[in-house]
């Protein structure tokens, strides 16, 4: 938790608004990954792309 704290901070003071939709990108496509791995929900996933 303090690494998103911490990258909270960092965007804060150097005014990186442009870095939020990236990261907030990145985790839900590690979500996808995470979720596709072997679950129920793969075959969901994958009609998606």
């Amino acid at each position: 938790m303090s690494f998103l704290l911490e990258f909270w901070e960092f965007i804060k003071f150097r005014k990186k608004y442009w870095l939020l939709p990236v990261f907030i990108m990145l985790i839900i496509f590690g979500g996808l990954i995470v979720l596709s791995q072997g679950s129920v929900v793969a075959p969901f996933i994958y009609t998606l792309f």
